[in-house]
């Protein structure tokens, strides 16, 4: 037991049970999950608090908002940025994390290409560093209406950091802006509305000249790499049979009840977002989450524009639907381990990565008390 980790008097959350135990963590693994306290000297009493696994994040914009903080205002170290990003990713409870990388444009006047291989850069050279805390991996989010997109795609296709690609299509008049009235309005203070219709008619040519062959091309790239795919807000019985069809294995943020129904039964997994749980709805008027986790069509939750909100939204799911928090917590850890092909994490079980946090309760909201990646102490 010399130089093991003894975290005791934990109310310790596994796959399938809470109970109040004890977890060993020997060479950054866990090597003995048991009920009851320790005696061992040295042993860490966690005071009744929760023991998690570390959440797994697999789609957050929050690198982004680091790297442009304000519109137009990209900040002047990428280095920097990453830093600051992993700071508050770990500081969250998220232990493994997807870092969600633009490649195209969906926004005039976006800097996302720019930003994209300074950002790519940064998390490699942080990572080479040992600068990060949380394990940061790469997420690349292809826009396929970007006529650049397949060739700003293909230099990062080889790079190992690269475990998820998902294939997006934001034209409005379908999947997340289906109702377009939704999409004047979310631009409406900053577009006259004449704009809007001009730019919208600009995006619905752009998406017929290029969509299509674009998805064909990065689907062939990611399945002889073997590299998961995700879809990215199906809303039709077309948009689930295209998915299904290209070996989409994660369906995220589907946008209807039908779509959510038919990934699940062609084999994806769902994934809708934390801040909808705890907001209590969908920003932009699509499906309640709260809704498709109480009918039993949810796998996995993203924190996506809100990194606190993926713990929260597990607590929230527990309370507010009686969930068993075992399983809620899946939902934020296994579940989506799972679904991106880590199999050495996101439950607390032996032989797993030693990466766990402590978690209390104060007045209903669930607060990081410590965190530990691979038994080491990072936040």
């Amino acid at each position: 037991m010399n130089g093991d980790l003894v975290l005791t008097n934990a109310s310790v959350v596994t796959g399938d049970n809470r109970f109040d135990g004890t977890v060993v963590v020997r060479d950054g693994r866990v090597a003995e999950v048991s009920a009851g306290r320790s005696a061992v000297s040295g042993a860490v009493d966690l005071e009744g608090d929760d023991l998690l696994p570390g959440l797994i994040e697999m789609h957050t914009d929050n690198l982004e908002r680091h790297m442009e903080p304000r519109p137009g205002v990209v900040w002047p170290s990428a280095l920097a940025a990453v830093v600051g990003h992993d700071t508050q990713i770990v500081g969250a409870g998220i232990t493994t994390v997807f870092d969600a990388v633009s490649v195209g444009e969906y926004v005039e006047e976006s800097n996302r290409n720019h930003i994209m291989a300074e950002s790519v850069a940064a998390v490699r050279h942080a990572r080479a560093d040992g600068l990060l805390r949380a394990d940061h991996l790469l997420h690349m989010r292809c826009e396929v209406t970007d006529a650049c997109v397949v060739e700003l795609f293909e230099p990062y296709a080889d790079d190992p950091l690269v475990r998820l690609v998902s294939v997006m299509d934001h034209t409005p008049g379908q999947r997340q802006w289906r109702d377009p009235e939704h999409y004047f309005s979310f631009y409406a203070n900053k577009f006259s509305r004449a704009e809007l219709e001009e730019r919208l008619l600009l995006k619905k040519a752009r998406q017929q000249r290029h969509a299509a062959a674009h998805r064909r091309a990065i689907v062939a790239m990611c399945r002889d790499r073997r590299i998961p795919l995700a879809s990215h807000d199906d809303a039709t019985e077309e948009h689930v049979c295209r998915s299904a069809e290209d070996g989409m294995a994660i369906a995220e943020f589907p946008i209807t009840h039908t779509a959510a129904v038919l990934s699940r039964a062609n084999g994806m997994g769902t994934i809708m977002g934390a801040p909808n749980v705890v907001r209590g709805g969908s920003h932009s008027g699509n499906m309640s989450a709260l809704e498709v986790a109480a009918e039993g069509l949810l796998d996995g939750l993203s924190s996506d524009y809100v990194p606190a909100s993926l713990l929260h939204a597990a607590y929230l799911l527990n309370d507010r639907l009686d969930m068993p928090l075992p399983e809620a917590v899946a939902k934020v850890s296994g579940n989506v381990a799972r679904l991106v092909g880590l199999d050495d994490r996101g439950e607390i079980a032996p032989g797993k990565k030693a990466d766990l946090i402590r978690v209390r309760l104060s007045d209903g909201v669930p607060v990081v008390r410590r965190a530990w990646r691979d038994g080491r102490v990072v936040s």
